[in-house]
């Protein structure tokens, strides 16, 4: 509660009546310099209030008719004006030759990055590092359907497994234990085999096991040694790069029901410049291949 308003023994400042535990709060003013500063900036909201936009209304609320979008309307429109030459010789050019030219390259890879970010990052990392649950590196040499500019290419105008495109990238994998192919003692003796093509299998007779149950099911895609094979998306398996995890029990969990995951296909949604500047920018990552 307020107490008595008194004066200040030691500084002689009048009390504002507030007292805490014995500490009495003084009614000091504030510097006339602050409150004129602040009342000029109340002065200066003001006027800004009536000369441009500051109410959530449909139109332009101020006096001048200055509106924010339409001043960046015509920025990009008049960037966009200025790239168009530049532009245009990316569209018509092949990846190929976009890389060899070093004008075009440095800008092809400029707009690359800016699209990358704008379209691929929130799946493949902003470095395209990749992600847990099925999104794949693209700064390694190691490709699920080719890392050449005309594959890279192809992947990104007609994307994987999303039923957008009739020339996607498709690849089926089945669900070996789900629909009842193997059991799950069978899928870890696949699992140990697949784990030894990478010098990783702990036992040897699963191993062995693993190796028939191996050529009679997953062969046929993976290759004899697990070597993978591009024209049908199917992954190496004798590396230790994974896409759904490298632990057994994440490898058993997958041959059993596996995720395949799904890739927009950009064709309709990007113009031929800008998935020629992104295949570019993805090839030269760092696994890029000739």
């Amino acid at each position: 509660m307020p107490t008595k308003i008194e004066k200040d023994a030691l500084t002689g400042t009048d009390t504002t009546g507030h007292e805490w535990d014995g500490l009495k709060e003084l009614n000091t003013p504030l510097p006339r310099w602050w409150l004129y500063v602040m009342y000029a900036t109340i002065a200066f909201a003001a006027v800004w209030v009536v000369l441009y936009p500051a109410f959530p209304f449909k139109g332009a609320t101020g006096t001048t008719g200055w509106v924010a979008r339409e001043a960046v309307v015509g920025d990009v429109a008049e960037a966009n004006a200025r790239m168009a030459p530049m532009m245009n010789r990316i569209r018509e050019a092949t990846p190929q030759q976009i890389a060899a030219n070093p004008e075009m390259r440095a800008f092809a890879m400029a707009g690359g990055r800016i699209a990358f970010a704008n379209n691929c990052a929130a799946c493949h990392g902003a470095g395209g590092q990749g992600a847990p649950g099925g999104f794949p590196s693209l700064a390694d040499d190691d490709w699920i359907w080719g890392g050449t500019h005309d594959a890279i290419r192809a992947t990104i105008t007609h994307g994987i497994r999303a039923g957008e495109s009739d020339e996607e990238r498709t690849s089926i994998m089945p669900r070996f234990v789900a629909d009842g192919v193997l059991t799950v003692a069978q899928v870890s003796d696949v699992t140990e085999y697949v784990l030894g093509l990478g010098g990783r299998s702990t036992d040897a007779a699963a191993r062995g096991r693993g190796e028939a149950l191996f050529a009679e099911n997953c062969a046929s895609c993976h290759g004899e040694r697990g070597e993978g094979n591009r024209d049908v998306g199917a992954p190496r398996l004798g590396d230790r790069v994974w896409l759904n995890g490298s632990e057994k029990a994440e490898i058993v969990r997958f041959i059993g029901n596996p995720r395949l995951g799904v890739m927009p296909a950009w064709g309709p949604r990007l113009d031929q410049a800008t998935i020629n500047m992104l295949t570019v920018y993805v090839h030269a990552l760092g696994g890029g291949e000739n």
